[in-house]
């Protein structure tokens, strides 16, 4: 049981969509305190799953942060209407084959006759360290 399961549990347990809550009642809820810069950074507050281990638990139980307010230390939890499904594709290719992204973009860039690619850009470059 992590440090943030209970407040995964209040959310599951609420039947609003929107749930708003200040910061100490978040405090209640999890049974301690927010880190230290959690209240005073809105990154901390944002839905990427790869934030910290909280932003997983309210995704986890089907809700997103919207309207952080850092200064009156409050957020709104809304309920995720449609989950993302997981993809139907394989992104792992087969043995030996390439993955099907390989050359997507093939023909995206193309580079005019006579440019050097290896040719610096600055032609001052070299003459610093001389």
């Amino acid at each position: 049981m992590g440090k943030y399961s209970r407040l995964g549990e209040f959310l599951q347990a609420q039947r609003h969509k929107e749930i708003r809550m200040t910061f100490a009642e978040i405090e209640r809820v999890i049974g301690s305190k927010l880190p230290p810069n959690s209240p005073q950074y809105p990154a901390w507050w944002s839905n990427n799953p790869s934030n910290n281990v909280m932003t997983k638990v309210w995704l986890s139980a089907g809700y997103r942060t919207e309207q952080v307010d850092v200064k009156s230390r409050k957020v709104v939890f809304r309920r995720i209407e449609d989950k993302i499904a997981e993809p139907s594709i394989s992104v792992k290719p087969k043995e030996g084959a390439r993955h099907p992204l390989f050359g997507a973009l093939k023909g995206l860039a193309q580079i005019p006759a006579g440019v050097d690619l290896t040719e610096p850009a600055d032609a001052e470059w070299g003459k610093v360290y001389e």
